[in-house]
C-alpha cells in the first residue's frame, strides 16, 4: 500500500510536468505561423516559382516549430531547471522565458509550494515487541530548486521513503506506552531526523503530524480491562477514604455526648421518631444501644401506644 501510494504520487507529478512542456501560447504561435505559411502558399501559388514557394513554406514552418519548442511558461510557484548540452544552465521562471531548442532542455519543474506526503509504518515492533500501525503526514517545501534537481534523482519518493524509515526507527526505540502518550515528542523527533536527511536535497520539513496509532485488538481489549480495573480500584479507595472520614466525624460527635446523657437521650428519641414516622417502618436497634441510651422504656411505651390506639373501621 505504501509503495503504491508513492508510485501514484510520482506518476501524478510526471503527468503534471509533461503537461507543462508545451504551453498553450506556444501552440497558439505554432498555429498562427502555420496558417501564415498555408495562406501565403495559396496566395503566391502560380505567381512565383515553386522553389521560392517551397522556401516560403519551409521558413514559416521552421519559425512555427522553433517557437513551439522555444517558448516556455512557468507558473508562479514553479522553477524550471534548464540544462544546456547536459550541463546546468540555470533556473527559469516564474512566467515567460525562452530556451534554445535541441541545445537546451527543461528537465525538471520544481514546485515551491508546501507539499503534503502521507506515510505510514505497518506492523512495526516497538521496544517492548508490540506490533503497531502508525499513520503520519509530512509537510515540506523545496527551498533550493538547484539542489532538489541535481542532488537527488527523485526528491518526492526520496522524501517519502526517508520519512517512513525514520518513523520505523523511532517506533523501534520506544515503548508502547510512550508512543501512545507522547505524540508531540514523536512529531518533533521525526521532524528533526527527516529535516537532517532532506536538507542536502534543498528540502526543509515544516512539520510532521501523527494521524493514528493502531494496536492489536487483543491488546486493546486487555488495556481496556486494565483501565476498568484501575477505575474500580480508585473507586474502592475513594469509598474507603469516605468511610474513614465518616468514622472520624462520628468520633468527634461522640465527644459531645459522652458527658451529656440527656443530649444523647434526645438524639435517640429523634432517631426513633425519624424511623417510625413512615407507615409500616421497622427499626432495628442493637441491644447495646438500648442499654446505653435507655431506649428500652421508650420503645415499650411507643409499642404500647400503638396497640392501645383506637382502630378505624
Amino acid at each position: 500500500m505504501e509503495a503504491k501510494f508513492i508510485k501514484s504520487a510520482i506518476e501524478k507529478r510526471k503527468i503534471a510536468q509533461a503537461d507543462m512542456h508545451i504551453p498553450p501560447i506556444a501552440w497558439t504561435m505554432f498555429a498562427v505561423f502555420l496558417i501564415v505559411a498555408l495562406l501565403g502558399a495559396i496566395f503566391f501559388d502560380g505567381r512565383i516559382s515553386d522553389t521560392v514557394l517551397g522556401a516560403w513554406v519551409v521558413v514559416w514552418m521552421f519559425i512555427a516549430i522553433y517557437l513551439m519548442f522555444a517558448i516556455k511558461v512557468a507558473s508562479q510557484w514553479d522553477k524550471a531547471v534548464v540544462l544546456r548540452l547536459g550541463k546546468f544552465q540555470g533556473l527559469k521562471g516564474p512566467g515567460f522565458f525562452w530556451i534554445v531548442p535541441i541545445v537546451d532542455a527543461v528537465t525538471t519543474w520544481i514546485d515551491h509550494r508546501v507539499n503534503v506526503t502521507p506515510f505510514s509504518a505497518e506492523k512495526t515492533l516497538t521496544k517492548d515487541t508490540v506490533p503497531v500501525d502508525v499513520d503520519a503526514v509530512l509537510f515540506w517545501v523545496v527551498w533550493d530548486a538547484e539542489k532538489a534537481a541535481l542532488e537527488v534523482a527523485d526528491y518526492n519518493s526520496a522524501i517519502a521513503w526517508a520519512a517512513q524509515t525514520a518513523l520505523r526507527d523511532i517506533i523501534g526505540r520506544m515503548m508502547l506506552a510512550d508512543i501512545l502518550i507522547g505524540r508531540s515528542s514523536i512529531d518533533a523527533e521525526l521532524q528533526r531526523i527527516i529535516d537532517e536527511r532532506t536538507t542536502p536535497w534543498g528540502v526543509t520539513v515544516n512539520s510532521v503530524e501523527i494521524r493514528d496509532i493502531v494496536i492489536p485488538q487483543d491488546l486493546e481489549d486487555a488495556m481496556s480491562r486494565q483501565a476498568q480495573a484501575e477505575r474500580e480500584r480508585q473507586a474502592r479507595v475513594i469509598l474507603g477514604e469516605s468511610e474513614k472520614q465518616i468514622a472520624d466525624s462520628f468520633s468527634e460527635a461522640s465527644k459531645a455526648y459522652i458527658d451529656n446523657p440527656t443530649a444523647l437521650h434526645l438524639r435517640a428519641m429523634n432517631m426513633l421518631f425519624e424511623g417510625l414516622k413512615e407507615k409500616g417502618a421497622l427499626v432495628i436497634v442493637p441491644s447495646s444501644a438500648v442499654d446505653t441510651m435507655n431506649l428500652g422504656g421508650l420503645s415499650g411505651m411507643i409499642a404500647m401506644g400503638q396497640n392501645n390506639a383506637p382502630k378505624k373501621d
